[in-house]
């Protein structure tokens, strides 16, 4: 995809999140490398929810914080600063998608993280990662730590601070996060209403291995974006603009 494909599908991708209610007001990233050799990413301006998000207006930026062209807004320093870690420090990390939703946040309140109880939660058998709460993510010396603690994880719990997903391009890292706040939600819901029912490691291991969010042979999420966007654009399809 050229740069401004990208940005249709980038700004698609925030209005998904705002009709699936994956919103904290003008807060949150969702950010996504464009071609080039220079890292460039888009990423949403500071100051306009979700709801407003286009592809004209998202900003492009480089890893220094300096950005490309003309534009009225700001980025969030709070986004740009792991967004830009993330996306310098892991070559496949294309996009990166962070949310405060209440289960996610919830989950990552607990000392025990995310239960391994679930259908959903045990597809991320060996592919969730976590990193200590370190204050509001403005500081670059947490890079380092923050790349640490992620090693080749694509979903990630930030302790005490929501989810994080990362992937090759805005599909994949879409399926992980859902798949990620969906195992969120149903423990939430499970412990509300007693001690969760534990699944043996073996069975974990074989779900991650079948679980259609990280085969190529059933879209690997692209199936279920497309099916999202075609849902958006019989709602509004001013996001393209």
């Amino acid at each position: 995809m050229d740069e401004s494909a990208l940005r249709v599908q980038l700004a698609a991708t925030y209005r998904i999140f705002d009709m699936m209610g994956w919103t904290e007001l003008i807060y949150n990233h969702i950010s996504l490398r464009v071609p080039g050799p220079e890292l460039h990413f888009l990423i949403n301006p500071f100051g306009l929810h979700y709801s407003e998000v286009s592809a004209s207006n998202l900003l492009k930026i480089d890893l220094h914080g300096n950005i490309i062209g003309d534009t009225k807004w700001p980025f969030n320093p709070a986004g740009f600063t792991p967004h830009a870690t993330i996306h310098a420090g892991i070559p496949d990390a294309h996009c990166v998608m962070h949310v405060h939703t209440t289960a996610g946040m919830g989950v990552a309140c607990l000392e025990e993280g995310l239960s391994p109880s679930n259908f959903y939660s045990a597809q991320l058998h060996g592919k969730l990662a976590y990193h200590e709460f370190e204050g509001i993510t403005v500081h670059a010396d947490e890079g380092p730590r923050l790349l640490q603690s992620i090693g080749d994880k694509p979903a990630v719990i930030l302790r005490n601070h929501g989810l994080l997903a990362w992937g090759n391009g805005v599909p994949r890292t879409f399926a992980v996060l859902w798949l990620l706040q969906r195992a969120c939600e149903i423990q939430l819901a499970t412990q509300a209403m007693g001690r969760p029912r534990l699944i043996s490691e073996e069975v974990q291991r074989k779900c991650s291995a079948d679980s259609l969010q990280f085969n190529a042979r059933f879209g690997a999420g692209q199936d279920v974006f497309d099916a999202l966007v075609r849902k958006l654009d019989r709602i509004d399809t001013s996001y393209r603009t």
